[in-house]
């Protein structure tokens, strides 16, 4: 276990450099950042003096290898807009986004998880069929347009929760409810195929024939096993979802890492794009490993 955590941390590396390498190409050849900041009154005087101070008129190299050697120091430079470090920008906003994943992924759970379990019990049946159908049609509706509709209904039409914004618990509903419908149809169809397909082997049929109850069957041994996979199928959702909340920030207006992310991209303050992303890819290869080791402690035949 410890050579396969030091090989998977110095596999690390080299993932984290293509993607901050990435990162910097996309957001140079993005436009003129100073631009933006200065706004269309500004004289060619002012862009350069600015451009200098930044250190934006550098050869790209000589901006790419300082860059580098900030990252490992943990610097990603000042935000262009609000002229503070920008990792801490970014890690001040990551437990907000952080809260909307954990919600989403629990209320994804907490439907999926039991919903699967019926339709692999009911298989064939027009239950299964139903959970089947809705899931399929769950995964195909879009997150934004799912926040929209949820907008309308619930907060203009119905008037019973506030359109966006954070605060409470009332406002973490309609955003929560529109990251985790994806994500709940991809988790009930894994649970129902694993419970399907444990229930069909040997063992499930030499306890049915030593006379246990289906119910015991279906909790003691079925269920049991089948909870390995899902297990580190919801750790990389949860990951996923933290990337992915961002559109659903910025319909919600959801002050989080995804909000923060959409609006530095719009004003190119490139220091606080470069720190969110890095963050969020450094969060799910964290998470990924993690789902690999819980893999591998929850069954001990699987070879890491």
């Amino acid at each position: 276990m410890l050579n396969y955590l030091l090989r998977r941390g110095l596999e690390v590396i080299p993932v984290l450099l293509i993607i901050i390498t990435f990162v910097f190409i996309l957001v140079n050849v993005a436009g003129d950042p100073v631009a933006s900041m200065l706004g269309e009154e500004a004289t060619p005087e002012q862009i350069a003096a600015t451009r200098h101070s930044l250190g934006l008129d550098r050869p790209i190299l000589v901006q790419y290898a300082d860059y580098l050697w900030h990252v490992v120091q943990g610097d990603f430079g000042d935000s262009y807009r609000y002229s503070q470090p920008a990792l801490v920008l970014v890690l001040q906003r990551l437990p907000v986004t952080l809260t909307l994943a954990m919600s989403g992924i629990a209320l994804a759970a907490l439907f999926a998880i039991p919903a699967g379990v019926v339709a692999a019990v009911r298989r064939g049946g027009m239950l299964d069929n139903l959970l089947l159908s809705s899931s399929v049609l769950a995964k195909a509706m879009p997150n934004f347009w799912l926040g929209i509709m949820l907008i309308l209904v619930f907060s203009v039409g119905l008037r019973i929760l506030p359109v966006s914004g954070s605060g409470s618990v009332a406002h973490l509903v309609l955003p929560a409810i529109a990251l985790a419908t994806g994500v709940a149809a991809e988790i009930m169809m894994l649970v129902r195929s694993s419970v399907v397909e444990e229930l069909g082997n040997d063992y499930v049929r030499t306890a049915r024939g030593k006379g246990i109850k289906e119910s015991r069957v279906l909790r003691a041994h079925a269920l049991r096993n089948a909870f390995v996979p899902v297990a580190s199928i919801v750790l990389l959702q949860f990951a996923g979802l933290v990337g992915g909340a961002i559109i659903v920030e910025t319909v919600f207006a959801w002050p989080g890492l995804g909000m923060l992310l959409i609006q530095s991209v719009t004003n190119k303050d490139l220091p606080v794009v470069q720190a969110g992303v890095f963050v969020i890819a450094l969060m799910i290869i964290v998470v990924n490993l993690l789902g690999d080791v819980l893999f591998r402690l929850s069954d001990r035949r699987i070879q890491l």
